[in-house]
């Protein structure tokens, strides 16, 4: 710890942040984020608030009325946030979820960091560039939608969407502008021929999560050698899908990197400052030991 980052204890100055959840105290985002601040030598405290259903327009209210600088959203808030706020930056308006919110001097503008924080993870972790890629995404739950968003961004060639029901998987195909890259739904029961021939493949549901940790949404011989296989949770920081798919010769990203940057745009867009992404790195892993 360098003597300039030392600073602790809220006065006077100190702007408030946090985040808002049901359930939330299982969340390590005040621990990541009092560390970011910490470590930029930033005047902010973070906070976990507990709020329900029946209580998010009343917080609302009490963010304008502290002057609450910044706020993460998480579930069940990320959809119903939205009426509440000023303005929905673009990217969040398409993905159809808000999970950060900036308080401009009182104007509340709503972003989503969640696709951005994980593609940003992919790159600088797994696989430099995406263009031309063919990409298989498992699930078409909230999480995929952020992601499938963010990816098309990068131009891959093809992105599949696969869901048990396909319904799902049609729907948020259907509702993303996808730019001149195919993006095409499917049922779950192709999914040994899709990611034979893909080169990254995106769990995007629970299955493997703690405690079910022997569970996995695809067998991992069924990637090719050198595909990237890539899984949204991040605990366990290795799930049998990534284990398997490594026996394979395949690269596993896990998805601490995700819950990382997604907090990382969240501080930049608060703050204007670069994030301490590895001290938030080194933060939340201590946590998770």
């Amino acid at each position: 710890m360098t003597g300039h980052t030392a600073r602790q204890g809220i006065d006077s100055h100190t702007v408030l942040y946090g985040v808002i959840g049901d359930p939330i105290r299982h969340s390590k985002s005040p621990i990541m984020m009092n560390r970011a601040f910490r470590e930029t030598a930033i005047n902010g405290a973070y906070a976990a608030f507990h709020i329900t259903d029946n209580k998010l327009e009343d917080f609302i209210r009490g963010v304008r009325a502290m002057g609450i600088r910044g706020v993460n959203v998480t579930i069940p808030h990320k959809l119903r946030v939205m009426d509440l706020l000023d303005e929905i930056h673009e990217g969040a308006r398409a993905i159809g979820a808000v999970n950060t919110i900036v308080n401009d001097n009182g104007r509340l503008i709503g972003y989503n960091t969640d696709g951005i924080g994980y593609v940003r993870s992919l790159k600088e972790e797994a696989a430099p560039s995406l263009e031309g890629k063919h990409i298989v995404v498992i699930g078409a739950g909230g999480a995929s939608r952020g992601i499938v968003y963010a990816l098309l961004q990068e131009k891959p060639a093809r992105i599949t969407v696969t869901n048990r029901t396909i319904q799902r998987a049609e729907e948020l195909a259907a509702s993303l502008e996808s730019g001149g890259v195919q993006l095409a739904a499917s049922s779950s029961d192709r999914l040994e021929e899709l990611c034979g021939d893909a080169d990254i493949v995106i769990n995007t549901t629970s299955v493997g999560m703690f405690p079910q940790v022997d569970q996995s949404p695809v067998t991992g011989h069924w990637l090719k050698p050198g595909a990237v296989a890539s899984d949204l949770i991040y605990n366990p920081l290795k799930t049998k899908f990534l284990r398997d798919a490594e026996q394979q010769g395949c690269i596993a990203h896990g998805g601490l990197g995700m819950f990382i940057y997604q907090g990382a745009y969240a501080f930049e867009y608060w703050t204007g400052q670069p994030a301490p992404v590895a001290a938030m790195k080194e933060e939340v892993l201590a946590a998770l030991q």
